[in-house]
């Protein structure tokens, strides 16, 4: 034979094998569900050579292959889908060699089999490696994202356009209404990926995973969640609560080993861009009024301390009417706190003494005689609507300063 039809012969036999292998190719493509063929690579020449001369992939080819794992972690492509490819890629090979399949001689097809073997076992765990190293990246990369688009959106002063670009790849549709939950656990927490990772679990399982971010700040758990994917929960008022995600994310972190007991404030809904910085500031604020009150409430509906921030934010009129409405109870026997307990208890249960003694754990006739002495030592009636307004107030003043058991701010404590 002439070495022109050698060399015929060659690119025939060539051409043949690259149409054998192209066919392997988009029939393992298809067997892993469409995972594009690119993510092959040389990897069903690196079998055919290893069935055929049983030669070893190179170092410089395995890292081709790790770069292929990269590649397909970067378009999303899952691990099991992009591994079932070169699995299915190897079967549907070895099918393809009919001198294999027709030999004779055991030893080789058995070398030939081992040889393939050690191809697909160096090539699959390369490119999970690869795979996994690329992962960790992007995981990194996006918790960094993430970390900042919250920090943005909680502090409410960044660029409107450039929010919602950054805010669409996490799934956050800014023209929604949000409400925003803070979780402080008891301690701070040396890792919070477990408390985090428990709380994507049942938030995304429970609200879907668009619409919903998950992060840290300043030591807190953050979910930003739309208001109406929050499952209702009627509370004892026969209303919605914005608390409802509170309890949610409450009832998952208090099977957390670490952290406990934690303690979930929850801000009002509101809508747009802004209204998350501004229920974002009242969970804020929610929880730092529950601390000074010393609150043990496991979950803070914000709305419910709507009063204390009222209170608060005219501390010296509140210390006027605290002084001027309470402070001679202090003259009762057993001191002021008994008879504020009490003042508590009624109010809270609609004026009713029968209640309030259940609660108090006291007799009713104890009850009916504390309010009696309040009436006497202080001037005010707990039963006149008028008197009731004053008195009330002035508990809710009382408790914010933790007065008595605290001396009241300024010269007249």
């Amino acid at each position: 034979m002439t070495g022109g039809a050698r060399r015929t012969g060659h690119a025939a036999a060539g051409s043949e094998r690259d149409a054998c292998l192209a066919a392997v190719a988009r029939a393992a493509s298809a067997d892993a569900g469409g995972v594009p063929v690119e993510l092959l690579g040389n990897y069903l020449s690196l079998l055919a050579d290893a069935a055929m001369t049983g030669r070893r992939p190179r170092r410089a080819e395995l890292d081709a292959v790790g770069v292929l794992g990269r590649r397909a972690a970067e378009q999303g492509v899952s691990t099991g889908r992009v591994v079932q490819l070169y699995l299915s890629a190897a079967r549907r090979l070895w099918q393809q060699l009919p001198q294999l399949a027709s030999s004779t001689d055991s030893e080789v097809v058995r070398a030939a089999a081992d040889a393939v073997l050690h191809v697909v076992d160096s090539a699959v765990a390369t490119l999970a490696e690869g795979y996994g190293v690329a992962r960790r990246e992007l995981i990194r990369r996006e918790e960094t994202l993430r970390r900042e688009l919250v920090d943005d959106l909680l502090r409410g002063d960044s660029d409107l356009g450039g929010l919602v670009a950054r805010a669409e790849p996490f799934g956050l549709d800014l023209a929604r209404v949000h409400q925003v939950a803070l979780a402080a656990p008891r301690r701070r927490l040396p890792d919070t990926d477990a408390a985090i990772s428990a709380l994507e679990g049942v938030i995304f399982d429970r609200l879907g995973d668009r619409d919903v971010l998950v992060a840290t700040k300043e030591g807190l758990l953050v979910v930003i969640a739309p208001a109406d994917a929050v499952p209702p929960d009627r509370g004892a008022r026969g209303r919605e609560s914005a608390g409802d995600l509170g309890r949610l994310m409450h009832a998952e972190l208090d099977r957390l080993p670490r952290g406990g007991p934690w303690q979930v404030a929850v801000g009002r809904p509101h809508p747009g861009l802004y209204g998350i910085a501004r229920s974002y500031e009242e969970a804020r604020e929610a929880l730092l009024t529950a601390q000074r009150l010393n609150a043990d409430t496991p979950v803070i509906d914000a709305r419910d301390l709507l009063v204390y921030r009222v209170l608060l934010r005219d501390q010296p009129a509140i210390v006027d009417l605290v002084q001027a409405a309470l402070t001679p109870l202090r003259h009762a026997r057993g001191g002021a706190q008994p008879l504020l307990d009490t003042l508590d208890a009624y109010f809270a249960t609609g004026g009713v003494a029968t209640e309030a003694a259940r609660r108090l754990h006291v007799s009713v006739r104890t009850v009916t005689y504390r309010l009696d002495r309040i009436r006497a030592l202080s001037g005010y009636d707990p039963n006149d609507p008028r008197d009731r307004f004053t008195l009330q107030a002035a508990v809710y003043g009382a408790r914010a300063l933790d007065w008595p058991r605290q001396p009241l701010p300024g010269p007249a404590s």
